[in-house]
């Protein structure tokens, strides 16, 4: 009874994770969805019509970001272009520091995980995927591969968003 009450948990689990994640990473994108309106601590989804500037992010095989910090300002909508250098996938995810760790312990029990939330970019060897994020509150907020081993090889970074004056 334990054993197939474990097993109902985790595929009710990973069901209900998949259906916040998506493998649509092959350069066909499916019909355009809204832009959501959900607030998270670190901001929310940006309009990529209404951003301010772009900002280039490479992924290596080394486990590393490039830029690995990044300035903006309260308000600020970024468009990142985040390239995967490397010949393994690996992921950008935008959160806090807290929200990353809880994801990568995740990730660790589900390693098939796919993302689509607004604030990932799941990319494949070779490949482009852009994130379009506005910054409405201020703080220090981090970006990280959540790919099993690849946050703890070090492959993460930062955003600081300076207050609007």
């Amino acid at each position: 009874m334990r054993a197939s009450t474990a097993l109902a948990l985790a595929i009710g689990f990973a069901t209900g994770t998949a259906l916040a994640h998506s493998d649509d990473h092959d350069g066909k994108k499916a019909a355009a969805k809204p832009i959501s309106s959900e607030e998270h601590a670190f901001g929310r989804e940006g309009n990529p019509k209404k951003a301010t500037r772009t900002v280039a992010i490479d992924m290596s095989d080394e486990m590393r970001f490039m830029p690995a910090e990044i300035s903006v300002t309260q308000g600020e909508t970024v468009k990142f272009v985040v390239a995967n250098k490397g010949q393994i996938l690996h992921e950008m995810v935008i959160g806090t520091e807290k929200e990353l760790l809880a994801h990568a312990e995740l990730m660790k029990k589900h390693p098939g995980m796919e993302h689509d939330e607004p604030y990932m970019a799941h990319v494949k060897a070779g490949g482009k995927e852009q994130i379009t994020w506005q910054f409405t509150k201020p703080g220090t907020f981090s970006f990280a591969c959540l790919i099993p081993g690849h946050y703890e090889a070090g492959m993460k970074g930062r955003i600081v968003v300076a207050a609007k004056k």
